[in-house]
């Protein structure tokens, strides 16, 4: 016989991650937006596996300007259906769409990645440090912060440029392309300062906190408080600033690509991609319209997204 104390009749407990994703499911704009980013991530990287898909490089000469969904035979004596129509050599403008995603959201991630590891660790040991090292620290972030982003990383990538017969630079620009890690960490080197704010002011209320008090007493070490107990406590605030993040890496790379100071030909980006469009836009509006849309609208999904997981992560929304 059950009793109303019973554990049969109790109510089950909910972790914060469950109701997190219960009130992020509630958002249908958030969660619309995570399906967008999944479907586009997935046709990035994976689409272009698929047969039939031609190569973004392949040029076609005598297939210039074609509208979408395009057919054309080319003077090798190929068949070809353009869905995006053709750029100014008779590239496919849909292929060049997928492979300039996957640099695009290559280069937003990585970028991230750094600016994320580098901001988490500088806040949350001029945090924990506190005092006079806590000062300096911050007046170094205060001082980058006047500095003008784009002028960074121009002067970096100039700088790594010139460094190209050594040995380490040689071997990052095999491995991955001699723009692409470039970009990824320029622009996570120069990314990383309102992540080590935020990280900092988490800490700064963390470390007079009962449970930090009780790892002191049991006599364990600085760094395993600190990488231990501390850090993982703030990654709510972290996991939101770093989906905002990346659509402001990916629009930094766009910025640079724009430039010319981005991935080189014949590789593309979706930044260079809207800048070859914005050149020969009176020729074909589909070579701006096409990466501009999908560009803007993975932003805006980003964004989104990154609010509602504010929305669903914040302690204060638990009590509505």
């Amino acid at each position: 016989m059950s009793t109303p104390y019973s554990s049969s009749s109790g109510e089950k407990g909910s972790s914060l991650g469950r109701d997190a994703w219960l009130r992020l499911k509630k958002n249908r704009l958030a969660l619309a937006s995570l399906g967008f980013i999944v479907l586009v991530i997935v046709a990035c990287f994976l689409v272009p596996l698929l047969p039939g898909i031609p190569d973004p490089n392949a040029t076609h000469p005598d297939l210039q300007f074609l509208g979408a969904g395009s057919s054309a035979r080319s003077m090798e004596g190929r068949d070809v259906f353009y869905l995006f129509g053709s750029d100014q050599l008779g590239r496919d403008i849909f292929s060049r769409v997928l492979y300039g995603g996957r640099v695009s959201l290559t280069v937003g991630f990585l970028a991230t990645f750094v600016s994320l590891t580098i901001g988490v660790v500088y806040g949350a040991f001029s945090g924990y440090v506190g005092g006079r090292t806590d000062v300096v620290m911050m007046r170094v972030v205060d001082i980058l912060y006047a500095l003008p982003f784009i002028v960074i990383v121009i002067i970096l990538s100039t700088y790594v440029s010139a460094m190209e017969d050594w040995k380490p630079v040689k071997f990052l620009n095999e491995l991955f392309g001699s723009s692409l890690w470039l970009l990824f960490v320029c622009i996570g080197a120069v990314e990383w300062l309102t992540m080590s704010r935020i990280v900092r002011g988490q800490v700064l209320s963390l470390k007079r906190q009962e449970f930090i008090d009780a790892a002191r007493s049991l006599g364990l070490s600085q760094t395993r408080i600190l990488f231990r107990h501390l850090i993982p406590n703030t990654l709510g605030p972290v996991i939101v600033y770093t989906t905002l993040t990346v659509p402001a890496v990916m629009r930094l790379e766009a910025i640079l690509s724009f430039l010319g100071l981005g991935v080189q030909p014949p590789d593309a980006s979706w930044g260079s991609l809207i800048k070859e469009g914005a050149d020969l836009m009176a020729s074909d509006p589909g070579l701006l319209v096409y990466p501009a849309i999908i560009f803007g609208a993975t932003l805006f999904s980003l964004n989104f997204l990154g609010d509602g997981l504010r929305d669903a992560l914040d302690p204060k929304s638990s009590k509505d």
